[in-house]
């Protein structure tokens, strides 16, 4: 188990424990909108992994470093068993951790993400990362969010949404460093990545949920996830990109919290009551 601090995070509501997953550049407050919905019903628990914003320091040797981060987080919370849903990076580290600990993981939703990253995912990976180091430099900052903003979301959003792109852009310059640091370690992370020889340890439950437009991580790698996991789901959101969970947050909401209620977490049985005096009451 790691030795390393524990991740920074935040419990909300009571029920069934969910774990929710950042993509690379989120931090766990993306998720603020998510949260009173899912309290109602579930004990909601958000994080930020080793390297982004409130997590920071040097992330793990690898997504199973982060599943053992996750491991110790439950642990800490008294959670033997959690719903899982992740994006991005977040839907890669859930499967890590439903591969390497599946008596821990109920189920999974894993969104936009793809059984692998190909070269030519890595390729706009890796322009990113150059930025974020190019500004720690001294370089533009804004550059960065540039670039996340036009593989993340779709044309149409972002020109629907242009006055919160320009306040989001404008803010990515009050980022500390280790935001651009986190960041660009985050990336490096995904060259070569492969999640095709854990997807057989997957047993549990999984929603793959793909938008249409997402160039990042297109269509196809996540219908090939989806045929590989022995229990996987396939659902595809209509007129949004990558960055769905923030184009498209009502829809999302609406897989998320249908899938959660057809895969309940198992019902344990009373522990039973010593019999005293022979079984005379």
């Amino acid at each position: 188990m790691s030795s390393t601090a524990l991740l920074a995070h935040q419990v909300d509501g009571e029920g069934e424990p969910l774990l929710l997953l950042n993509g690379g550049m989120m931090s766990f407050t993306a998720w603020d909108a998510y949260v009173p919905p899912l309290a109602a019903k579930h004990r909601v628990i958000r994080c930020d992994l080793r390297g982004m914003l409130r997590s920071p320091g040097a992330r793990p040797e690898g997504f199973p470093g982060h599943a053992e981060d996750l491991l110790a987080l439950l642990d800490h919370l008294g959670v033997s068993s959690a719903h899982v849903a992740g994006t991005s990076y977040g839907a890669f580290a859930g499967l890590h951790l439903a591969a390497l600990a599946p008596d821990r993981v109920a189920s999974l939703v894993a969104m936009t993400v793809a059984d692998r990253v190909s070269a030519e995912m890595w390729a706009e990976a890796e322009r990113m990362a150059v930025a974020c180091r190019e500004a720690l430099a001294g370089g533009s900052r804004e550059k960065v969010y540039d670039l996340v903003s036009a593989f993340a979301f779709s044309e149409e959003w972002a020109e629907a949404h242009a006055e919160e792109i320009a306040a989001r852009r404008a803010a990515v310059s009050f980022l500390p460093d280790s935001w651009f640091s986190g960041l660009a370690s985050l990336l490096s992370a995904l060259e070569g990545l492969d999640a095709r020889p854990l997807l057989p340890r997957v047993t549990c439950p999984v929603l793959v949920l793909l938008a249409v437009g997402d160039r990042a991580m297109p269509r196809p790698w996540g219908e090939s996830l989806v045929a590989a996991l022995p229990r996987g789901e396939l659902a595809v959101v209509p007129g949004c990109g990558h960055g769905l969970v923030v184009e498209k947050p009502r829809e999302t909401l609406a897989h998320l919290l249908a899938f959660l209620a057809r895969h309940p977490l198992p019902v344990e049985a009373p522990t039973r009551q010593p019999e005293r005096n022979g079984g005379t009451p």
